[in-house]
């Protein structure tokens, strides 16, 4: 293949390879020579270049390769010379004349054909003169060619019009007189071509859409008379553009000429014409509609319908806003016509049709304004029908038949006006709430109107409105269902107001499971009470009960299918099963007869009415049935089951034939309607419920769908389902899958699919509709009863053996519902039974196997792939596929051949590849052999399909078979005529199976790999350039493949532009294939496909992408697509892209996000948001709106593009908040102004989401006020997520403040639409907690800013207290739970920390965060809080009665709680669950700042609160409801707080589970602990030990779960609130008993844990569970703690360093440690303390490593601290303890001196240790004085720190020495002052040889003469001139004489300073001393002296430069001067 890429055709290498390897090698050519043309200079090459191809157009060129060889030689021209054209020309038109007719000369005439046509195409006018000659020459030609050449001729004529334009204006006439009579040609392609043709034609030729008009239609109506699908589109497309040409002409040509223009009646009425009559005959002028009688022609009916919205399309949406009147009456006038409702099922068809036009043409074309306006257009002509038909019911004297007729077509249109405005408020959705709210519009009263009119039909289709606009508006559910049930209440004696009105109620009811906030719960009661009463009466009036009967049955189905919509399980249980499910099974009981003897003699009794009446009404009690079963799945037991079963069994064994043949044949339909209804039940139930009726139940089964009963040849709609998707090509069924399936529909053979409509069966009003339809269409009754009996079989069949039998005897009548069933059958049964069994059922396949009905072959091939799956065994897969081997070789017609090739491909899909392996060599070869038959397409068809089947069932097993199979694709590929579509569909399918099967090999580089994947590529490039659409979505599939295997391979650049290409084709399936594709692309290639998209925009026509880039086209699509699947896809690939590039290319994406929100502000009447813009560029923005969104595709500006519709908006919210998530975890600069400005500086290209927050802000603000609900939630979460990303963001220019400051108004503004009264609940939930965030993140400072927020809360609190009952119930009542508790948690959120907090608070700062002034938010809450208070406490109250087990619902109060009602108890448990976390912290908050002496004075609780609340609040505080609140004392109130607090906060820190948000566990913490804080709290929970150890076990669990350091904090702060609480109390009763005077008093010290013994009893013991806790936090966080952690396998040596938080947490821990032994007597202290030494030792020896900064870390301090607390412990010290606590202290002390040994590794940080050694010496010297090895060791340890090198620790071991030097026990320090006073002594001495350098050596020089001073205080006046002999000298010799105090450093001068102070001061106090060791040395008095002088002289020079000195100073130096005499 390389070697074919070359600028020349390589002839060498073309003529080494094989003949069947040339084709392709010459395409290859031709495909690399298209790609390098337009690139290269070809002025040498161009002869030879010229020679070369058209050589190749005499080699018999195949379709893909002549149209790419056209291509070359026409671009070849364009940019070489042009002296050889004409000679081409010339050679080609020789060749189209040639009268060669063979076959072998076909390809040679069409290559040059289709040359010609790509000359002209790109060469048009530079061809001037030669165009008549080739013309006629082509038309000559057309008269004789085969279809073929007729397709091909018709395709190149339209390239010579598209080329010449206008200039082939003589030409026109013949080319249309040629053209027009091939529109009804035999062959479709040819149709199809000619359609083209003509489209291109009537661009220029003015005639067509003029004097031709009404020929061109006549000749459009019979092209589509037995048509395809494709010549449909295509005829449509000519027919309605034409049609649009003449009503509005192009500009050009209407100048050019003077033209009589079209009006829009005739325009509109050629069109009826077509609809309406069909193309068969001879059209009369004018509007001349034929009198009644002859059918109307189906496909013509669907192909005009077509052409109607291409005809809108073509016009476009400004057109039709303007002209939709006219329109659309235009549209219902088609449905009211006779003629189009001759029978029901033409009726039926014709409302699609008309219902198809509306939805395809106001659904996309029109903006959401537009459509409000068409809806009010839609409704005036509702009005105007009904007012007609109520004027000819009222005329009842008059007996015109007219009328009659009238009013049925009226049905009709009503129908279809009804379901379009249905279609459009749902669509619409909150947006059409104008409609509603409008009263001059008077939507609902025309709509229910309706509900009143004689059809059934209309009557329905209103009621589905109603439930389309309920679902919409979900705040017009209830009040709708009220008016009906009322109006049905006045009006019980009209019989369509009783059908009506009920009807509409069951479809509200239908539509409550699309509305998540439900309806009250009261409505189902009565529902049920209408229910119960219309059947009550039906009895009592014939003329109603028929009626009365239906409504009854069809409301108790409605209200079954709320199930547990409306109620929740827990409570329907309860409601159901007490009150409603007995009177149901006695409703459903008394319907049938209660025994065999009754039945028998109601047969021979009651006349035909009578029997209507009670077949109705059974066929209603077993539809009630079935959806009760089908929807209460939790209620049925089986005991309900059981009893159930009573009136089922009654219904099977009814016979029903005999009652018709006694009554009249018009009971048929009321009787298959209890069949369906049965059979439908039945379905539902296990079998083994009616294992006893089984042979009956068959026998009727079979007959049903054998047709036995009835002869009439009814179908069913189950056969394309069952079969297997993949087969869609053999059965047509892709067109499920095109825009036009709901009219196409009615065109598949065998199938009823398009004859759905609601009047079939009105149970479907209240149903679930299907996926993908817009409004159900349930079958008619014959189809669904053959549908529900098929069902039914393949249910009952498994438990059922000996049934062929059965078969046999109805094969020959019902065949086609016979294979459908034997699939179904065989699709759910698990073993075939016996032998003969086996046999009758492989003989009934195999004969479907040869049925001329290709369906039926499908479905047999079907049976025998899923027989053998269900066999399994090798013999008799073997027999199966011998037999069908025998049958190909032999066979030689289609149906055979087809039929076997199939049972192959089922063989191998259903028994895989390992199964049906032996067979794969014979199979295969079999199967390429058929698909070689070039004569029978279909035969090629079905054995490629089964190929596929084959290649994709067989794996890796295949792979040997892949290159012969890989080649005859593309052999076929270039030689398959494209006309034969079906054939390159399979061929696609099997080059995607193999792709897949070779899988990853593919990126290999060995030759047959590469062999392989450019075949592959090639087989890609013919696929994608077919005209086809489903076979270029193979393509497009393959290629995807391709892309996912072999990613280097498949060029990007090339592909992408194709894509965009396709994104605007007018085919689904093309467009779903693409935007696939697209979304793998952006999975990992995101940046280039934008790239390559962008550029496409340039080189490719076709691909209109604007400056948005694709991704601004994908989100156009969402506006119009409405398959689902379709914008699941762009929304992934939005995603991906907005993920991979968001970050770099923010301004773009926040931009393109922008426009889509602007359209909100458009609908809406918002204010606009400040935001720094000016208003110039906010309007230039606006106006941008429209260009933005520009369609793909042509357009031009009489179609503007619809603004972003609602659903998309939405989407777009939701990126804005990806692209803040996705900011957040890029850059800290994103969320920083200053750095992003920074960095903007360097470079200019950087951009951050901080630059954009204005923007970020008006979005938010845009979709928080607008119609739609799902957009405001959307706006709400964005404005949170700002918020709390962007709250501490400082503002640069102003320090202090924020950066969101500035938006104050806009948050407000955002907020305030949403506390409005008519606002769902949903909607508020949110505000609230965006209210909340914003109060509490500190933005707003300024107290009356923040009231413009705080005021929406405080409304809204007034709304919580109006209680329960107070407001009209819109929605269900969990609804107003979850707002009441959002407003709640709202309150509890807004930081009430500091509002509540007390102000003798401890200083610790576990969880509290002070962003505000403390009074600031007093001042807002404050007011409130009574109220609060109380309300909070009522939801907490509630909470944690709805978290008891379900074994203690019998304690659950009747009525409910405060905030929910019973009946709605599980959905309110999930609103519970969100917010009662800050609302238990916001409570214990107050209650810590009142200090518990709030109470509920009578007064202010009734005064507060309304009468259903009072209730509530007796319930919260334990009492009965009756009794006054004032009752109870306040303590047993405060017990009751307390016991709701700790008992909510232990249920739930027992167990959070995982998915529990991390602040729900942090508030319960922090509310723990802060109620701890109060002396009350603290009591309550001493007073109770066993409470605090539950406590304590429960944080200890919590801690085993839950890893977050904070969470650990907090947890440690509670423990130390629960040890603290203890000691206060024991304290308090040591100190009473102390008080006491009574004789034999109790000694205090035995009082605490332990007692005489000392013993501690796990899980009653305060101190052992918080040692418990403790130890594990410490382990936790330092392993070797533990003596198991060694030996464990996972230890690690090495010790990390603590983090800053494990470093607070283990801090925290040894505080609480050294308290624990407080709570103890003496006796337990002698237990626990052991180990709490210990830890504390080990705590200080890992912690108290020696730092560059001297910090100490908190563990030490902590350490240090704990070993003081517990060294002056008062309790130990008893005699019997006391030999014990000596040996603790000694063993205490001797392990840190043994930690500490200067050869220990790690160095620890000596100051630490001293530290530590000090304590002990100075707290516990009686223990340890005497005992000589401690000692030694102490004394070495501060030997070895005076002669440390390093100052700060020699100053604070000077600091430690005076501590213990002056101890008052002398047995202590004595030792310590002989040993160490020398060292030091010595070493200050020393200073005067090094003198300080620094403050820190200066600092211990200090330090060391302190103590100093310090002893010869303490020395003894006989020995102080010794004492003074060591000071003085030491202190003279630090002074400096003044030369050398000039150049000193400043520690130098300092020391000189310092010594010149204390000889000063020692002086005077110890005179006499002073005096002898001065006189002693003369040269220290003279040292001195200067000193002294220096220092006088220096101050009286700074005196003379100061003002006066100050008093106190002269007598300092009077004293020095005196001193000296």
């Amino acid at each position: 293949m390389e070697l074919a890429h070359s600028l020349l055709l390589n002839e060498e290498a073309l003529a080494q390879i094989t003949e069947a390897k040339r084709p392709v090698f010459i395409f290859e050519w031709l495909r690399f020579l298209d790609k390098v043309l337009v690139a290269t200079d070809v002025k040498e090459k161009q002869k030879k270049l010229v020679e070369q191809l058209t050589g190749l157009i005499s080699s018999s060129p195949g379709p893909p390769t002549r149209k790419l060889l056209a291509k070359n030689l026409a671009a070849l021209y364009s940019i070489g010379d042009t002296f050889t054209v004409f000679q081409t020309l010339d050679k080609c038109n020789d060749i189209i004349k040639s009268k060669d007719d063979t076959a072998a000369y076909l390809p040679t005439k069409l290559a040059a054909v289709a040359c010609v046509g790509a000359f002209y195409e790109k060469m048009g006018r530079m061809l001037g003169s030669s165009f008549p000659e080739t013309v006629n020459n082509l038309l000559k030609s057309l008269k004789s060619a085969e279809s073929q050449g007729r397709s091909e001729i018709l395709m190149s004529l339209q390239k010579v019009l598209n080329g010449l334009g206008g200039a082939a204006a003589s030409c026109h006439r013949d080319i249309y007189k040629n053209a027009r009579s091939l529109l009804t040609d035999r062959s479709m392609a040819v149709r199809c071509a000619v359609a083209k043709c003509l489209l291109e034609l009537q661009n220029e030729a003015v005639f067509m859409w003029t004097a031709e008009l009404e020929n061109v239609a006549t000749l459009c109506f019979k092209a589509l008379e037995n048509s395809n699908y494709g010549v449909r589109v295509a005829v449509s497309k000519l027919l309605g553009t034409v049609m649009a040409t003449a009503l509005i002409p192009k500009q050009a040509t209407v100048m050019r000429q003077n033209v009589k223009r079209a009006t829009l009646e005739e325009v509109l009425e050629l069109m009826a014409t077509g609809f309406l009559r069909g193309g068969s005959g001879f059209l009369k002028s004018g509007g001349e509609m034929l009198k009644v009688g002859g059918s109307v022609n189906r496909e013509v009916r669907v192909g005009v319908t077509q052409a109607y919205v291409v005809f809108v399309t073509t016009l476009g949406g400004q057109w039709l806003e303007r002209n939709f009147a006219t329109f659309l009456s235009h549209v219902l006038d088609l449905v009211s016509h006779p003629r189009a409702t001759q029978t029901h099922v033409e009726a039926v068809y014709s409302r699609r049709c008309v219902s198809f036009i509306l939805r395809a043409t106001v659904g996309s074309l029109l903006g959401e304004k537009a459509q409000i306006a068409a809806a009010k257009d839609i409704c005036q002509a509702i009005g105007k029908q009904m007012k007609a038909v109520e004027a000819v019911v009222n005329d009842a004297n008059s007996e015109n038949k007219s009328g009659a007729a009238d009013v049925a077509a009226s049905q009709h249109v009503m129908v279809c006006a009804l379901q379009e405005l249905g279609s459009l408020v749902q669509s619409l959705n909150a947006t059409a709430s104008p409609l509603i709210q409008e009263p001059s519009i008077g939507l609902l009263e025309t709509v229910t109107s309706v509900l009143l009119h004689p059809s059934m039909a209309a009557r329905l289709a209103a009621a589905w409105c109603l439930r389309c606009v309920a679902v919409a508006l979900p705040f017009q559910l209830t009040p709708f269902l009220d008016r009906c049930a009322e109006r049905l209440n006045n009006l019980k004696t009209s019989p369509e107001a009783v059908s009506g009105y009920s009807f509409a109620m069951a479809a509200l009811l239908g539509g409550v499971h699309q509305c998540p906030l439900g309806i009250p719960h009261a409505k189902g009661k009565m529902v049920v009470s209408i229910a119960e009463d219309l059947l009550r009466t039906a009895a009592q009036n014939s003329r109603l009960s028929l009626q009365r009967t239906q409504a009854g049955w069809l409301l108790l189905g409605a209200l079954m299918t709320l199930g547990l919509c409306l109620l929740d399980s827990h409570f329907f249980f309860f409601f159901f099963f007490r009150y409603h499910l007995p009177k149901m099974l006695l409703l459903w009981r008394n319907v049938f007869p209660r025994s065999l003897k009754e039945l028998e003699a109601e047969k021979a009794r009651g006349d035909s009415f009578t029997w209507q009446v009670t077949l109705e009404g059974r066929a209603g009690a077993l539809c009630a049935m079935r959806s009760f079963v089908a929807h209460c799945p939790e209620l049925l037991t089986e005991d309900v089951i059981r009893k159930l079963m009573t009136p089922i069994e009654c219904a099977m064994t009814m016979i029903i034939p005999s009652v018709i043949k006694a009554h009249g044949a018009h009971l048929k339909a009321s009787a298959a309607m209890v069949r369906l209804r049965l059979y439908d039940i039945l379905a539902l139930l296990p079998p083994k419920t009616y294992e006893g009726s089984f042979n009956a139940l068959l026998r009727e089964l079979v007959a049903e769908f054998t047709l036995t009963d009835n002869s009439a040849n009814t179908t069913t709609s189950l056969l394309r389902s069952l079969c297997h998707y993949d087969d869609s090509v053999l059965l047509g069924s892709w067109l499920q899958e095109t825009d036009h399936k709901s009219i196409e529909d009615q065109l598949q053979p065998n199938s009823a699919s398009g004859s759905g409509a609601l009047e079939h069966d009105p149970s479907s009003i209240y149903l679930r509709i299907p996926a993908g339809e817009a409004v159900p269409g349930p079958l008619p009754l014959g189809v669904s009863v053959i549908d529900a009996s098929v069902a039914l079989f393949g249910v009952v069949f498994p438990h059922f053996q000996n049934l062929i039998a059965l078969f046999g005897f109805h094969c020959v009548s019902g065949f086609r519902n016979m294979s459908t069933q034997f699939r179904n059958k065989i699709r759910i049964q698990s073993t075939l039974g016996p032998e003969e069994v086996r046999k009758s059922a492989l003989t009934l396949v195999m004969g479907a196997l040869d049925n001329p009905n290709p369906i039926l072959r499908c479905a047999a091939g079907e049976a025998l792939g899923r027989m053998a799956q269900v066999v399994g065994e090798a013999s008799f897969i073997a027999r199966m596929a011998q037999y069908s081997f025998d049958k190909l070789k032999s066979a030689r017609d289609v149906v055979s051949r087809t039929g076997h090739s199939l049972a192959l491909g089922c063989l191998h899909r259903y028994v895989g590849g390992i199964g049906s392996g032996q067979h794969l060599k014979t199979s295969v070869s079999i199967l390429l052999a058929l698909a070689q038959d070039g004569t029978s397409p279909e035969v090629q068809t079905w054995s490629l399909h089964s190929l596929a089947l084959i290649v994709d069932s067989s794996g890796p097993m295949y792979r040997g078979y892949v290159e012969p199979t890989l080649s005859l694709v593309l052999t076929l590929l270039l030689t398959v005529p494209p006309s034969h579509t079906e054939v390159h569909q399979c061929l696609g399918r099997c080059l995607g199976a193999i792709i897949t099967t070779v899988g990853p090999e593919l990126q290999g580089n060995g030759a047959t790999i590469s062999t392989i994947r450019s075949s592959c590529l090639v087989g890609c490039a013919i696929t994608q350039d077919h005209s086809d659409s489903l076979v270029q979505a193979a393509a497009i599939s393959c290629l995807q493949q391709l892309h996912m295997f072999a990613p280097r391979h498949v060029n990007l650049s090339s592909l992408v532009p194709s894509l965009c290409v396709h994104l605007c084709s007018s085919h689904l399936l093309l467009r779903r294939a693409a935007v696939a594709c697209l979304r793998q692309l952006a999975q990992r290639e995101a940046a280039e496909v934008c790239e390559y998209a962008m550029n496409a925009h340039s080189r490719h026509q076709g691909v209109n992408i604007t400056e948005t880039g694709l991704e601004g086209v994908l989100f156009g699509m969402l506006d119009r697509e409405t398959d689902r699947k379709l914008c699941s896809d762009i929304h992934d690939t939005l995603g991906h892209m907005l993920s991979s590039l968001a970050v770099e290319n923010l301004s773009h994406w926040l931009m393109l996000c922008k426009d889509v929100l602007a359209a909100s502000s458009d609908m809406s009447t918002a204010a606009p948001v400040g935001g720094g813009k000016d208003e110039e560029s906010e309007k230039k923005d606006e106006m941008d709106d429209d260009t933005m969104f520009t369609t793909l595709g042509e357009e031009d500006k009489s179609k503007p593009s619809v603004a972003p519709r609602w659903a998309t908006r939405v989407f777009a919210a939701d990126c804005l908040c990806r692209v803040i998530m996705l900011c957040e975890n890029a850059n800290k600069a994103h969320f920083d102004l200053a750095l992003a400005r920074s960095a903007r500086l360097k470079n200019p290209k950087n951009d951050f989401l901080v630059l954009h927050l204005s923007d970020l802000i008006r979005m938010a603000f845009m979709a928080a006020t607008d119609h739609s609900n799902q957009l405001r939630m959307a706006g709400l979460q964005a404005l949170e997520d700002i918020i709390k990303k962007f709250a501490s963001v400082p503002e640069p220019e102003f320090p202090g403040h924020v950066i969101l400051e500035q938006y104050q108004a806009n948050v407000g503004a955002a907020l305030r639409p949403a506390f409005s009264q008519d606002t769902p609940s949903d909607i508020t939930a949110k505000a609230c907690q965006v209210c909340s965030a914003w109060i509490g993140s500190g933005v707003v400072s300024d107290l009356n800013d923040l009231r413009r927020v705080h005021n929406l809360l405080v409304s809204s609190l007034d709304k919580v207290q109006a209680g329960k009952g107070s407001s009209s119930q819109l929605y269900r009542e969990s609804a107003t739970t979850m707002e009441k508790l959002a407003v709640l948690k709202a309150w509890a959120e807004t930081k009430p920390k500091r509002v509540l907090k007390s102000t003798e608070e401890d200083e610790d700062d576990f969880g509290t965060v002070d962003e505000l002034p403390p009074d600031s938010l007093i001042t807002l809450v404050q007011p409130e809080l009574p109220a609060l208070s109380r309300l909070w406490l009522a939801a907490l109250k509630d909470y944690a009665l709805l978290t008891l087990p379900a074994e203690f619902a019998t304690q659950l109060p009747p009525d409910g709680g405060a905030f929910y009602t019973p009946e709605t108890i599980d959905t309110a448990r999930l609103h519970y669950r969100n917010s009662w976390a800050p609302i238990l912290h916001a409570v214990a908050l107050w209650l810590n700042s009142t200090g518990f002496n709030a109470s509920e004075s009578t007064e202010e609780t009734a005064a507060a609160m309304p009468n259903s609340q009072k209730r509530a609040t007796s319930v919260t505080l334990n009492q009965a409801p009756g009794t006054p609140p004032s009752t109870k004392s306040l303590l047993d109130i405060n017990k009751d707080r307390m016991h709701l607090i700790l008992g909510v906060s232990i249920q739930f820190l027992c167990s959070p589970r995982p998915e529990e948000p991390v602040e729900h566990v942090t508030s319960c913490l922090q509310a723990l602990h802060t109620l701890l804080d109060s002396p009350c709290a603290r009591i309550h929970i001493a007073e109770d030990q066993l409470l605090g150890v539950e406590l304590l076990s429960v944080l200890h669990r919590l801690l085993l779960t839950w890893d977050p350091p904070s969470v650990q904090l907090l947890v440690t702060g509670v423990v130390q609130q629960i040890v603290r609480a203890a000691q206060d109390y024991l304290q308090e009763k040591r100190n009473t008993l102390n008080e006491d005077d009574s004789e034999e008093k109790e000694n205090p010290l035995a009082l605490g844990e332990g007692g005489e013994s000392g013993g501690l009893v796990p899980g009653k013991s305060l101190v052992f569970a918080a040692m418990e806790l403790l130890m594990f936090i410490l382990v936790r966080h330092m392993p070797h703690l533990s003596s198991k952690v060694p030996d464990s396998p996972s230890h690690v040596a090495a010790k990390s360093h603590l983090s800053e938080e494990s470093a607070r947490l283990v801090a925290a821990t040894v505080t609480i440690l050294s308290d624990l032994p407080s709570l103890c007597s003496s006796a337990g202290c002698m237990t626990v303390l052991p180990t709490i030494l210990f830890l504390i030792t080990r705590v200080l020896k890992e912690t108290a490593i020696k730092s560059a900064d001297n910090q100490v870390p908190p563990p030490v301090s902590a350490a240090l601290q704990g070993i003081k607390t517990i060294v002056t412990l008062p309790t130990v010290r008893t005699d019997e303890t006391q030999k014990q606590w000596t040996g603790l202290i000694r063993s205490t002390l001797a392990s840190i001196l043994e930690y500490s040994q200067p050869a220990s590794k790690p160095i620890l940080d000596e100051v630490s240790i001293l530290t530590a050694i000090a304590l002990f010496l100075w707290s516990a010297s009686t223990e340890i004085i005497g005992v000589q090895c401690l000692q030694n060791g102490c004394m070495n340890r501060f030997k070895s720190a005076l002669n440390s090198c390093d100052p700060w620790v020699q100053a604070k071991c000077y600091q430690l020495l005076l501590s213990v030097f002056q101890h008052t026990n002398r047995a202590l320090s004595t030792p310590y002052i002989h040993s160490l006073a020398p060292i030091m002594v010595e070493k200050l001495k020393a200073v005067e040889r090094s003198r300080p350098n620094n403050n820190l050596e200066l600092l211990a020089v200090k330090e060391g003469i302190k103590v100093l001073e310090t002893l010869v205080a303490l020395g003894e006046e006989q020995n102080r001139v010794q004492l003074l002999a060591l000071l003085v000298p030491t202190l003279i010799s630090y002074l400096l004489n003044e030369n050398a105090f000039a150049s000193a450093s400043t520690a130098s001068k300092d020391l000189h300073e310092f010594a010149l102070q204390n000889l000063m001061h020692i002086g005077p106090l110890y005179p006499h001393a002073f005096k002898t060791v001065m006189g002693a040395a003369p040269e220290l008095k003279t040292r001195l002296e200067t000193a002294v002088r220096a220092s006088q002289a220096s101050k009286a020079k700074a005196a003379a430069r100061q003002p006066p000195p100050t008093v106190h100073s002269t007598p300092t130096i009077k004293l020095k001067t005196t001193f000296l005499t």
